[in-house]
């Protein structure tokens, strides 16, 4: 078999799919193998180019890959599927990774440590967690509304009012309901005993991580969201469409364009803009639906092309751009912030 210079896996949970190629791009490499297979056979390949969709377990086998000597290269699916050549199944998905990685200008995905997917466990715990809770007490509020009981919106008022609830002789409850709402009332203070418990863990990897310090800098972002970007996209380095090296750091969008990826970012961009979502406590699009306290001034000295002044924003958010049709500020949120240097925060248009 003649040298091979980049390799393209289709994962999967039981069955990988490999294509290889040569420096010339001639394909030398077409290998079906199970599981257990796939370690031991890339072991015995000499040092090349690997090329994974960034999916559910590529970040273990880019770490297993690396191990035995091979350049690991993590792609976003999107950034994949240009290259799919005929119908869609495990043999053209190889080769159209292979073609991918080997592309001189491709974007790739920062692979992940094991205390990186630890953290970002921990964040989906809690989040699966919080979800559950507001679950249960919209259900307990539900149920106690057939009996007559109306208890007002938010966990707060539910956990102070239902203890009262159960043990009031005069609420039209049976003894069956009684003992029914009793252990919700439980199941609630267990759920806030392990979010506590999460949030503690949170503070304690915020307190012992000098990155997420660092990005904490950052107006508006706290212990919760920076821990939460990091474990998603980790120290990776923003570089210009143009190739000119720039300060390291990251960049973090809630746009539905994908603006990081357009700037050039190594990670992907629905990382971070998933992340930021899930986590930031940031204030809406939409400043104030009353017309009379609207403010509206020039940005840069100049106007939109419809004649309309964009409209002020806090401090901490940086404009990226207007849109003509309203004037308004656009989605677009774009905070860049040094990673591995302990600078403050930029924020640039």
């Amino acid at each position: 078999m003649q040298a091979v210079a980049y390799v393209g896996i289709d994962l999967s949970k039981s069955v990988f799919q490999l294509h290889g190629v040569d420096r010339h791009g001639h394909a030398v490499l077409r290998r079906r193998l199970r599981r257990g297979e796939l370690a031991a056979f890339m072991a015995r390949l000499p040092g090349c180019v690997v090329g994974l969709e960034a999916c559910g377990g590529a970040h273990y086998w880019a770490r297993v890959f690396g191990r035995q000597g091979h350049t690991v290269r993590l792609i976003a699916p999107q950034f994949v599927k240009p290259y799919v050549k005929g119908n869609k199944n495990d043999l053209n998905d190889a080769e159209a990774i292979c073609e991918a990685v080997s592309r001189p200008h491709m974007r790739f995905v920062p692979s992940k440590s094991i205390e990186q997917q630890d953290v970002q466990a921990l964040h989906r715990v809690r989040s699966r967690l919080i979800g559950a809770r507001t679950a249960l007490v919209n259900q307990i509020r539900g149920l106690l509304a057939e009996y007559g009981i109306v208890l007002p919106k938010s966990i707060g008022q539910v956990r102070r009012g239902l203890p009262g609830v159960i043990e009031d002789a005069q609420a039209e409850l049976g003894v069956a309901g009684r003992q029914l709402f009793r252990s919700l009332y439980e199941h609630l203070a267990d759920l806030d005993r392990r979010v506590t418990e999460l949030d503690d863990e949170v503070q304690r990897l915020y307190r012992s991580n000098p990155v997420c310090q660092r990005v904490a800098a950052v107006e508006g972002v706290g212990p919760l969201v920076a821990t939460a970007i990091v474990s998603a996209i980790g120290e990776m380095a923003a570089r210009s469409r143009t190739g000119a090296s720039s300060r390291p750091g990251w960049a973090l969008s809630r746009s539905r364009t994908r603006a990081a990826a357009r700037r050039g970012c190594l990670a992907s961009a629905s990382a971070a803009t998933r992340t930021f979502a899930r986590c930031s406590c940031m204030a809406p699009d939409r400043w104030s639906t009353d017309r009379k306290r609207r403010q509206t001034r020039e940005v840069n000295g100049s106007r939109t092309s419809n004649g309309a002044s964009a409209r002020t924003a806090p401090a901490w958010r940086s404009p990226t751009r207007t849109r003509e049709s309203s004037g308004r500020w656009s989605r677009t949120t774009v905070l860049i912030g040094a990673l591995p240097d302990a600078a403050a925060a930029t924020r640039t248009p």
